[in-house]
């Protein structure tokens, strides 16, 4: 039974829109989630997620946070990389984290309904903050990027996995249209809906592109420190360190 009728091109214009139609999208896919980013990615999605989170120094973080946690598959690699940290998983629907909270065993790690724009931790409290797919998911990835900045401790890391936006127009062309045609494509097969993953490459064109992004995050003393594309540079994972 079709239950989502709503267009991402129609709710992308304002934040408050975006945020609205975020919620409501998550909300329909969240009890496919997992089986959807695999079907995605090919099967590939948690090999590149554990590739970023293995790749992140031996440091000893006491407080962690994953924003936009789904169902906190990633939440949950970052509690195996740093047992003895405490790790939070946050995410604006409420469906999410209750099928994240199933799934978990572990007594390390918490879930919460939060906004990535509007956080409720303490100034310089987190020592690690990551992400799959997520800014592109913010509403106003300027506020989102100004909460992770706040909220990271002094030399503390942010990691994010998302769909990259070339810097040519060309390619930028060619991304939309594989995203639009692969999204729909199951968007249509397991909700009836095209847009339900169509709109991964409509939110991509409202995404900075690499270069802009490295600009975004320098600008706020976020210096990245690695990176690695797959699928000829359709995904990308980006470390970065804050250094004031």
């Amino acid at each position: 039974m079709k239950t989502f009728t709503l267009h991402s091109r129609d709710y992308f214009n304002t934040a408050a829109r975006k945020r609205y139609y975020n919620e409501l999208l998550f909300t329909e896919v969240a009890p496919k989630y997992d089986l959807i980013t695999r079907l995605l990615s090919f099967g590939r999605d948690r090999e590149w997620k554990e590739a970023m989170i293995q790749s992140l120094p031996d440091i000893h973080p006491k407080r962690c946070l994953d924003l936009a946690c789904g169902t906190g598959d990633l939440t949950r690699m970052v509690h195996y990389r740093y047992p003895d940290a405490e790790v939070t998983g946050v995410d604006l629907t409420p469906a999410m984290i209750e099928r994240a909270r199933l799934l978990t065993e572990s007594s390390g790690i918490t879930y919460e309904v939060g906004d990535m724009g509007s956080l409720r931790f303490l100034d310089g409290t987190m020592d690690l903050v990551t992400g799959g797919y997520a800014l592109r998911n913010a509403p106003d990835i300027d506020v989102a990027l100004n909460e992770i900045n706040r909220v990271l401790t002094p030399h503390g890391l942010l990691a994010f996995l998302d769909f990259s936006k070339p810097v040519h127009p060309m390619g930028q062309r060619w991304n939309f249209a594989l995203l639009k045609s692969w999204g729909s494509l199951w968007g249509y097969m397991l909700h009836r809906h095209a847009d339900v993953y169509g709109y991964i490459a409509e939110s991509l064109a409202r995404y900075p592109d690499r270069q802009a992004l490295r600009g975004m995050l320098k600008k706020r003393g976020l210096c990245v420190v690695m990176s690695k594309r797959y699928f000829g540079g359709l995904l990308e994972w980006v470390v970065a360190r804050k250094i004031s």
